[in-house]
């Protein structure tokens, strides 16, 4: 995080979860896992201050063209000189959960009560390419995030069921691609992407 040296063009092309994980496992779109990946995704490599992002969108792209010829053709107030300044990717990346898993522990203490944990797990793949050889920098990492809650047996109100925390998910997610970059990181760095 506290990198300053050159920064290099991304793309991020796909995030998250593809619709046919979804079509298998229904409980993932039910509860919303794969929503937020992109948004975290993108704010985490931000945070790294080793990376510049270009966008893929061809619809902004195309009203990128038509305000410079606007402003070529002196209909507009502001003069915007778009040539040689648009950056281009020197790596596509892809983000794609490969694992996601929920469980649940209990504990019966005749002492103490019931302690219940749910145990949110994701999996995501990162995959940088090279846009000019197409070589691939992948890694993956495992996330996870708990939520725990404790009941007296005495107290039979406070029995009911552990509910799904959905904040688990962006944990368990922000933990996930901490792991796999800093995997590529080190990739990076040793084929002298970046030199720290």
């Amino acid at each position: 995080m506290d990198y300053d040296g050159p920064t290099i063009p991304i793309q991020i092309l796909k995030c998250g979860i593809n619709d046919e994980m979804y079509e298998m496992y229904p409980e993932l779109k039910e509860k919303r896992v794969g929503l937020g990946v992109a948004n975290i995704s993108m704010e985490y490599l931000e945070n790294l201050n080793r990376f510049t992002f270009t966008e893929d969108k061809t619809e902004i792209k195309n009203r990128m063209v038509k305000q410079f010829q606007a402003s070529q053709a002196g209909i507009s107030q502001d003069k915007l000189d778009g040539r040689g300044k648009i950056r281009l990717a020197h790596y596509f990346v892809e983000i794609e959960c490969y694992d996601y898993s929920v469980s649940e522990d209990e504990e019966i203490r005749v002492k103490d009560g019931i302690k219940e944990t749910v145990v949110t797990r994701i999996g995501l793949q990162v995959r940088f390419t090279d846009a000019e050889t197409g070589e691939i920098i992948a890694a993956s990492g495992l996330g996870e995030a708990k939520t725990t809650r404790e009941a007296s047996l005495l107290n039979d109100e406070n029995l009911s069921e552990v509910k799904f925390n959905q904040s688990t998910i962006g944990t368990a997610t922000k933990k996930a691609l901490d792991i796999a970059c800093a995997r590529i990181l080190d990739r990076m760095i040793k084929k002298g992407i970046f030199t720290k």
